[in-house]
């Protein structure tokens, strides 16, 4: 039940030319439908991998048995404490959970929804008037999903590019890098979390430094613990979906001409863009001893839920690796499961479903510009480095 399978060192998996690594993970499904990779983890450590869609719901959903608390960030300090809720187990889960779930509802995304538009339109329209090409990830899909999440946190434009430098040294940097990015960011969340205790306004710090749970403030490591966890998931990830989604779109000019036709469309496919390139790889650590479909787990050992490779299973999509825009009835789990389910999905779907739709309204057609390449790669969480469009 061992294999030699990596998301950081699997052929693909590096910075590669032109490279598809969501096509190149869903080899895993030539296998056993769990087994163990000695080496799956940045720092080393091998993980069980599930390959199917229904057993990946299965541990996700079964909290009894399997933790959510990895300390996956704190880690890179040598500490222990969680990022909130994603690493808090129930039933302080569901409490923590409940008091940040208004601030991401589905309403509460529809009152953001103006000015998340008009950021896209700003941005696109400043492309748009000064060339026919761009490096879509520099020029917009950093800017448009960075910027947005600094305003949900209360933080001005300015230092963009410095956060967006902080979110990749911690999440695709190596060793020394990505441990100063940690503290980086752990002493910027405990200072802002400082400055609005002694000075409150208007935005999500100051909500978290006045929040209550059963009765009694917040901690100090809680307020952390949440600042970190919204600090870190807007940096990289609906970037990263909004990359994926134009290559694809510039590779495909029949889809893209589909969708420019029939708009309405735009939500649907998006849906099925999330399925194809799914983003991150979820771990889970046993609580006790199990046998899992003739796996025999301990506790303690890692368990891998990779979206991106639950997302391709035959026995759960037809042609799992061909992408319909088209595709309903989608129960893919780009977003996670289960009571860890993305707290921010809805704003996440909103972001990429309008830069989707600005794009193809504002923008003629597209294609990678020629003696380009857009280099990708696996890890945690998949990313693509650069991505060079142009247009007439």
């Amino acid at each position: 039940m061992v294999r030699d399978f990596s998301l950081f060192t699997s052929p693909g998996m590096g910075p590669t030319p032109d490279g598809d690594p969501h096509a190149a993970v869903a080899c895993a499904h030539d296998a056993l439908p769990i087994f163990y990779s000695p080496n799956n983890t940045r720092d080393g450590r091998g993980t069980w991998v599930i390959t199917r869609a229904k057993d990946q719901r299965r541990v996700l959903h079964d909290t009894a048995t399997f933790s959510s608390h990895r300390s996956i960030f704190a880690s890179a300090l040598g500490e222990n404490w969680p990022m909130i809720p994603l690493e808090l187990d129930p039933p302080a889960h569901g409490v923590f959970r409940s008091l940040l779930n208004p601030l991401l509802s589905p309403k509460r995304v529809m009152v953001l929804e103006p000015a998340i538009r008009e950021r896209a339109i700003v941005l696109i329209d400043g492309i748009s008037a000064a060339s026919t090409s761009c490096d879509v990830m520099k020029d917009f899909a950093f800017p448009f999903a960075v910027s947005i999440f600094l305003h949900f946190l209360g933080l001005p434009d300015e230092r963009l590019d410095t956060f967006v430098g902080w979110g990749k040294d911690l999440l695709h940097g190596e060793g020394v890098k990505r441990t100063a990015a940690a503290r980086t960011i752990v002493a910027f969340i405990d200072d802002l979390a400082a400055e609005r205790r002694k000075e409150p306004t208007d935005d999500f710090m100051t909500f978290v430094v006045e929040a209550k749970v059963d009765g009694r403030p917040l901690t100090d490591e809680e307020v952390r613990g949440i600042g970190v966890l919204v600090f870190v998931a807007g940096l990289d990830t609906v970037a990263t979906a909004i990359g994926f989604d134009l290559a694809y779109l510039a590779r495909n000019p029949k889809d893209q001409q589909l969708l420019r036709r029939e708009p309405d469309r735009i939500g649907l496919a998006a849906e099925e863009l999330l399925r194809a390139y799914s983003t991150v790889q979820m771990i889970r650590v046993a609580k006790k001893d199990i046998d899992f479909e003739g796996a025999p787990i301990r506790k303690g050992d890692y368990i891998s839920c990779a979206t991106m490779i639950a997302n391709r299973d035959p026995a759960e999509f037809e042609n799992p690796n061909t992408i319909d825009l088209a595709r309903e009835d989608n129960r893919h789990t780009a977003f996670a499961y289960g009571p860890h389910r993305c707290l921010g999905s809805h704003l996440a779907r909103r972001e990429i479903v309008i830069a989707l739709e600005e794009w193809l309204s504002r923008i003629p057609d597209f294609r990678i510009k020629e003696d380009t390449v857009p280099i990708t790669y696996g890890g945690h969480v998949f990313g693509i480095e650069n991505l060079i469009l142009d247009w007439s």
